[in-house]
């Protein structure tokens, strides 16, 4: 495995000191995005909401106002927190600059926890490759955005890419212009907050079964968290969810993230979900031997010491362990 998110599995991907794929925990992260309102100390505290959970990651969105805000929109007036102010204003109310990133990533390595973003234009990106991030994120609206595409794949770093909002034929061609090697897909439905109805989750195994080199994961909007638990019994190897300090924030994403307290039990569930999954190979646990003596009335032709092992044929002969 090297640095720039290859690895000799074809279905890994190293995301900083970390390894993302089959065979390894679930890389969880908390999507910050925007929900700090332009306030690095709701950020730290976002970050140490994450960190306590056991989040491997908290992401952000980095956007250069004067290109993702469309130009007739510039003037427009709105009502903010902070009083009324014209939307361009607003965008720029809500960015942080490279000394605020500078301190979120070393609240983030005091705390453990990596940190990246989601660039919405190509300036981004390259204010981005100022910091060793580990990653950095597509979202679903630029899944399109060729050009954007072609920058974050000059940068050699791993990408995960969301496919909410997209159709087949675009999400091949997004994979075609990043290349498959060094990306992680993933399933989303991007409504905020997404219906259980419309979230689709076996959408999963599609992906794994049209991508066979990619690892496949999880960008949920919901409200709750059984089905972003069940993203992961499902397959997903990344998973990710917007969290608040509380969903009553002002803010369009506040609503479909996640408090503090949800956070440590999804990460508590996922680890449960994925320890639980096992490998598929049927065997008989050490567990199950005093209820075998117990409860079985009827040993079967199964020998005792190959029955204790689980690995048992159909007439008693010894059989390596079979996935089934």
């Amino acid at each position: 495995m090297n640095s720039t998110g290859l690895s000799a599995s074809p279905r890994t991907r190293a995301l900083g000191t970390k390894t993302v794929g089959p065979g390894h925990p679930v890389y969880v992260t908390g999507e910050i995005g925007i929900n700090h309102n332009g306030d690095l100390d709701n950020a730290f505290a976002l970050i140490d909401a994450a960190a306590e959970a056991g989040c491997d990651a908290v992401k952000f969105q980095k956007r250069t106002p004067e290109i993702c805000t469309p130009r007739d929109q510039w003037d427009l007036e709105r009502d903010t927190p902070w009083g009324r102010m014209t939307y361009i204003d607003y965008r720029h109310r809500v960015e942080f600059g490279e000394e605020d990133y500078r301190a979120i990533g070393e609240h983030c390595a005091a705390r453990g926890i990596d940190w990246f973003a989601s660039p919405w234009d190509e300036e981004a990106v390259a204010f981005l490759e100022k910091f060793d991030v580990p990653a950095h994120k597509v979202a679903s609206a630029s899944l399109t955005d060729d050009d954007l595409l072609r920058a974050l794949r000059a940068t050699g770093r791993t990408v995960v890419l969301s496919t909410g909002m997209s159709t087949p034929k675009q999400i091949r061609h997004a994979v075609e212009v990043l290349g498959s090697e060094n990306i992680v897909l993933c399933h989303a439905t991007s409504t905020y907050p997404a219906k259980a109805e419309e979230l689709n989750l076996r959408m999963i195994h599609t992906l794994h079964e049209e991508f066979p080199n990619v690892p496949i994961g999880y960008s949920g909007h919901e409200t709750g968290l059984q089905t972003t638990l069940a993203a992961v019994a499902l397959g997903a190897v990344f998973v990710e969810r917007h969290i608040t300090l509380d969903r009553a924030m002002w803010g369009s994403d506040q609503a479909a993230s996640v408090e503090p307290q949800g956070l440590t039990r999804l990460v508590r569930d996922i680890r449960t979900i994925e320890e639980s999954l096992g490998d598929g190979v049927k065997r008989v646990y050490d567990s199950e031997l005093a209820p075998m003596r117990k409860l079985r009335r009827v040993k079967g032709a199964v020998a005792e010491a190959a029955e204790a092992a689980g690995t048992t044929g159909p007439r008693g002969e010894t059989r390596e362990p079979v996935t089934v």
